[in-house]
């Protein structure tokens, strides 16, 4: 079974007022190394981020834990420096971000401008293990069509310096403005993909490697492939669901090269446009079918992916969980739509922000918290143990499935480029969709 391991990028605000808080060199600092939990608590770009490093697992239940741990020990920190972390792709309102010191992020800020000093966002990445450079490159090649729906899925960040946007995602915009960043054409071996990243860095254009920042790239730290494109999730259970989701689409993939299937030659140009619309709508609205290349519902694709991994879901006895989890985002709207509700009612962004803070740290069903140590207090450590120990509650995922049957079951027809057997038949006809 493959691991699978995140890091989120979260937005360190005041505890007082809610601001972007620009502290974040300094909260990092203060966190101790080590963890009971093996997270790792890091700066950013910006002075107002905090980045999480969860430990590698191997289960959603062990990732939903992993995703809470690594929420409240960012809060821990946070609260030394007098503020709190919040999962936000975009501050709410109008700032002006401070870069961490040192000298790279200096000749980032010299040499990109305004695109650096606007870029407060925050991201959810995935890394999913691999057993080969080879693999890695073949599953980049096939995940890639399925990419845009992630960030459908994810989308978090409607507000841009006070005003609603009109997107779903827009940190995916603002993102996009990195001359390094997005989706990738189809690389075929290792060694293009090697060139393609020489040839980037030949250019000086990026100060570093780090910089390459694709929807998904080899890691250079670890054997992983690394998937970049999503929003940092108000819920933690979206998150948790979205991570599983991506395991599963690395190992279908993967399984796909294995079996011949041969990768979709989806332009990357056009698959920008896919990423536009999912960045756009969300999953409110329409995507990008990548078997016709046409829009269709959101809910149409959804269920379409979770047809192609629903092998892999079953074998990791992970389906009916996801399934559910899909329909629960569906249902209730991703962070975008959570967000612009709470704006709704008094056309206040202090209200979001209320709102976002209390999603980000949202526990499972329980025992009354009243009265529980606040960060900082010399209890929390105790209470931050006894947390991460305690039991994974996944009721709230279990609601109602997305269908009436398993998915496997076909209760979509295969439409071009997803054969019944895509393992079988893919080499014969158009490429599957994986």
């Amino acid at each position: 079974m493959r691991t699978f391991g995140v890091e989120e990028e979260l937005l360190l605000v005041d505890a007082g007022t809610g601001e972007p808080l620009p502290a974040g060199d300094w909260a990092a600092a203060l966190q101790e190394d080590d963890t009971l939990t093996g997270h790792q608590v890091t700066e950013e770009l910006q002075e107002e981020q905090l980045e999480v490093v969860s430990p590698p697992q191997t289960t959603l239940a062990g990732q939903l834990t992993a995703i809470r741990a690594g929420r409240a020990l960012a809060e821990q920190a946070a609260a030394r420096v007098g503020g709190r972390v919040v999962a936000l792709p975009t501050a709410l309102g109008p700032v002006s971000p401070h870069p961490v010191p040192g000298l790279r992020h200096r000749r980032i800020a010299t040499k990109f401008g305004l695109t650096a000093s606007e870029q407060l966002t925050n991201g959810f990445h995935i890394h999913v293990g691999i057993n080969s450079r080879a693999e890695g490159v073949a599953v980049l090649d096939r995940i890639r069509v399925w990419l845009p729906t992630l960030l459908a899925l994810s989308a978090n960040s409607p507000f841009w310096h006070g005003d609603d946007s009109g997107f779903a995602s827009y940190r995916y915009q603002v993102w996009s403005r990195w001359p390094t960043a997005g989706p990738t054409d189809v690389f075929g071996t290792p060694d293009a993909y090697h060139r393609y990243r020489s040839a980037l860095l030949d250019t000086q254009v990026p100060v570093d490697a780090d910089m390459l920042y694709f929807d998904a790239r080899l890691s250079d730290h670890h054997p992983t492939v690394e998937i970049r494109v999503a929003d940092v999730c108000l819920d933690a259970t979206h998150a948790a669901v979205i991570a599983t989701l991506a395991r599963a689409l690395v190992e279908t993939t993967a399984r796909a090269w294995a079996d011949g299937s041969p990768a979709m030659p989806v332009p990357a140009t056009l698959l920008r446009t896919w990423s536009w619309q999912a960045s756009r709508s969300g999953i409110a609205g329409e995507l990008i079918d990548p078997a016709t290349g046409a829009p269709a519902p959101a809910g149409d694709i959804l269920i379409r992916l979770l047809h192609v991994v629903g092998p892999v879901l079953a074998e990791y006895g992970e389906q009916s969980v996801i399934e559910s989890g899909v329909a629960q985002i569906l249902r209730e709207g991703t962070g975008a739509q959570q967000q612009r509700e709470a704006y709704a009612e008094r056309h206040s962004l202090g209200d979001v922000m209320a709102a976002a803070l209390d999603a980000t740290h949202q526990v499972p069903p329980g025992p009354s918290t009243a009265g529980a140590p606040a960060p900082g207090h010399p209890e929390w450590d105790a209470s931050l143990q006894a947390a991460i120990q305690g039991p994974v509650a996944l009721e709230p995922l279990i609601t109602e499935p997305l269908i009436a049957e398993p998915v496997t079951a076909g209760p979509v027809p295969p439409g071009p480029g997803i054969p019944d057997h895509p393992e079988d038949d893919a080499p014969q006809g158009l490429p599957a969709v994986v």
